[in-house]
């Protein structure tokens, strides 16, 4: 067993055991108490070209224009010879999980998810996140930051500084990119503290 699946393993047992003791369950909020946002439409699985490496797939486009997604819930996007279909996803959890949410594990694969986060003001953040494998984020069209790692997911495994965020509505477009095994990704706007940005808010509609 690799070490990436004994982590995967180590991680399942512990929320099985915090959902025991009362913890770890789902969270009704679009962004939670640590800043992480719950709430994404997901599009997914798109298959990596026969022939693609994952870690270099991070920087092809799947789909046309990825930056400027701006989906609804139940939108259906011709994505090679498939049709796919923009679904809510609520996570469980500070990561979404596509393989929970598709009902399969899928290997070699896309997953793009989107959220729409409103600011109360104009302001600059950080963005951190972290993904299981690689992934690429981009925040109103423009790319902010990527990783082409093969890892586990957790908190705050990259952090992308001076982030713009408008007053109003701004689009998060999160590509993850699955090698094998477990696909999650994760993501949060924090101060300067590393705290939550204080009067955040997401939805599922621009």
């Amino acid at each position: 067993m690799s070490a990436k699946q004994l982590f995967g393993v180590a991680a399942a047992c512990a929320v099985a055991v915090a959902g025991v003791a009362g913890f770890g369950r789902a969270d009704d909020k679009p962004i939670d108490d640590e800043g992480f946002i719950r709430t994404w439409l997901i599009l997914a699985p798109i298959p990596l070209a026969e022939g693609d490496n994952p870690g270099e797939a991070v920087d092809k486009e799947q789909v046309k224009d990825e930056g400027k997604l701006s989906p609804k819930d139940g939108e259906k996007v011709k994505v090679g010879e498939k049709e796919l279909e923009w679904k809510k996803l609520t996570a469980e959890d500070y990561f979404f999980d596509v393989n929970k949410h598709i009902g399969s594990d899928t290997d070699r694969s896309t997953a793009y998810a989107v959220a729409y986060v409103v600011a109360p003001d104009d302001l600059t953040a950080s963005l951190k996140i972290g993904s299981d494998d690689g992934c690429k984020v981009y925040v109103n069209g423009k790319e902010v930051g990527k990783s082409a790692d093969d890892r586990a997911v957790d908190k705050d495994q990259n952090t992308f500084e001076n982030v713009a965020l408008k007053k109003g509505v701004n689009v998060v477009v999160f590509k993850v990119i699955n090698n094998g095994g477990e696909w999650k990704g994760a993501a949060r706007f924090a101060d300067k503290d590393g705290k939550p940005v204080a009067g955040l808010k997401a939805q599922l509609t621009k």
